[in-house]
């Protein structure tokens, strides 16, 4: 299926959205939004232009030709200045020009935390994307993944492709109607700035770069609502030919099914290719867990697949692809949780060492080679549910989390050593510590190549982004700008309703896709 879909660049529509900046330099910049009153009249006194002084009537040559007719007026230099430009004092006139200008509210507006009054809306400040474009489809998709492609790394030029998987929360009542989606977005241009900014030389490339986006999409059935989904490439034997992707679905019925999706992404590029129905069926139906869970991840350290799931009981399931495309799930779970687990990150160096989040306030790191199957440490960061974490690629001793009470922190590894029961440590202490948000935070991520970065999703319909290398100085408050409570190392606040998940692109420097109940976002700020 082909369709196109809504682009910030090639029509402009007011929304009611917002998208509020701060910059790479720590200070608040003007996010350029007016909030406006729903009835708005127009001034009834026109401005002066700059220089621009009030024509005074010709009443003849009353005062003789050399006789000063404002003498008795004026008695001073200081008078006259005092009077201002049109003969009333600047601050009676200054107090008319507020009163019958439009009301302008300058205050900072901060998604998430202020309400807009009825009758007022957002627009977007597209000055502060280099791309943005939303898309919906026939189904909320709360949890997807990037593919990487075949297209190069560090990408710059326009337009963008991205590829991606995603699996559909259909109504309980067309659970039927459930799929898994696989995707390419194509034809995503840049903001379109006006010609004057353009080369005009370059007009030629400017048409090109000024597509319109597509979305192409595969649909494979799903028996259920999708929990989580993630992919694993397995590298080629051939370089010549495209990586084997694997994707695991964590259903809401409590299957895990693991599907080849290697053929419908090759179908995108490869005109003519058919998709068999066969090609469609999973490759194994995992049926190990005996409630729903969110927690799924596979090991970026094993290539034939190792796969993470952990359910509502507290269990999670180690299952092993083999030779000969067999998968075999180990039936004795890794326990020690008290309540469900919310998110498995395997560690990026280590090839049998993973970290667990649980509702029970507890970041977990295991060893799947324990023959007790209990964890190796296990630390108390919060007094309330533990939603996700995200364990650094470039810094691997590093390891973020974002809590249900909005607060999100990055944990130093090397500082949790095993002590007490079940390796537990009493008082841990975050690196870096961020209570910004009011909602639980619902997404984390790490840059891919720049251990500073951080993207975090939260329930309160905002994805921010934020820079870990803003220090704060003795002298220096944690408000920036004078806004309070709002950190110098918050770089960009992007306004989704509903905002799920959120992923950078491993090839697009800055590229960051995110979903909704209103849809997917795709998008590029001027300040990452």
């Amino acid at each position: 299926m082909i369709t196109k879909f809504r682009s910030f660049n090639n029509s402009m529509v007011r929304v009611d959205v917002t998208m509020t900046i701060l910059g790479s330099m720590c200070a608040v910049i003007d996010v350029g939004m007016a909030k406006r009153p729903a009835d708005e009249s127009d001034g009834k006194h026109d401005a002066l232009k700059a220089g621009q002084r009030p024509v005074q009537k010709d009443n003849g040559d009353e005062a003789g030709p050399f006789e000063d007719e404002f003498e008795d007026e004026f008695e001073s230099e200081d008078e006259i200045l005092e009077a201002g430009v049109d003969g009333r004092p600047d601050e009676e006139r200054e107090v008319e020009e507020k009163r019958d200008a439009m009301e302008v509210d300058q205050k900072t507006f901060i998604p998430g935390r202020d309400k807009l009054a009825a009758g007022e809306s957002l627009s977007p400040d597209t000055s502060t994307y280099e791309m943005l474009h939303n898309l919906t489809t026939t189904w909320p998709c709360l949890s997807f993944d990037i593919i990487r492609d075949q297209l190069g790394d560090n990408r710059k030029s326009y337009p963008v492709t991205v590829y991606a998987v995603a699996g559909t929360q259909a109504d309980s009542r067309k659970a039927n109607q459930n799929e898994l989606m696989v995707m390419k977005l194509s034809g995503l241009s840049r903001m379109d700035r006006g010609k004057d900014e353009e080369d005009s030389d370059n007009d030629e490339e400017d048409d090109d770069e000024n597509a319109d986006p597509i979305l192409e999409t595969k649909s494979i059935p799903l028996p259920s609502t999708t929990n989580r989904i993630r992919k694993h490439q397995y590298p080629p034997q051939n370089s010549s030919n495209p990586p084997t992707t694997f994707t695991a679905t964590l259903l809401e019925n409590s299957d895990v099914l693991i599907h080849d999706v290697t053929p419908h992404l090759t179908s995108f590029d490869t005109p003519g290719t058919m998709i068999t129905p066969q090609q469609s069926k999973p490759l194994a139906t995992l049926k190990m867990h005996r409630s729903e869970g969110y927690a799924l991840d596979w090991s970026p350290l094993a290539p034939q697949g190792k796969l993470l799931t952990g359910d509502n009981d507290g269990k999670i399931f180690l299952t092993t692809g083999e030779e000969g495309g067999k998968w075999t799930p180990d039936n004795r779970p890794f326990t020690g949780h008290q309540s469900s687990v919310e998110d498995i990150q395997w560690s990026p160096s280590e090839r049998t060492v993973f970290a667990s989040a649980s509702s029970d306030g507890t970041v977990k790191i295991w060893d799947v080679r324990s023959k007790s199957h209990k964890p190796a440490v296990s630390v108390q960061i919060s007094n309330r549910d533990v939603n996700v974490i995200s364990w650094s690629r470039q810094t691997t001793h590093l390891l973020a989390s974002g809590a249900d009470d909005g607060q999100w922190a990055v944990w130093d590894l090397r500082q949790w050593k095993a002590s007490g029961i079940n390796g537990s440590i009493s008082e841990p202490k975050a690196v870096a510590s961020f209570n910004f948000h009011k909602e639980q935070i619902t997404s984390i991520e790490w840059h891919p190549t720049d251990d500073s970065i951080m993207a975090v999703a939260a329930g309160d319909n905002t994805l921010t982004l934020w820079d870990l290398a803003v220090e704060l100085d003795d002298e220096e408050s944690r408000d920036t700008a004078g806004v309070q409570d709002v950190p110098p190392q918050l770089l960009f606040l992007h306004y989704m309703e509903t905002v799920k998940e959120c992923h950078w692109h491993p090839q697009i420097p800055g590229c960051v896709m995110v979903t909704g109940d209103g849809g997917f976002g795709v998008f590029k700020t001027i300040s990452v």
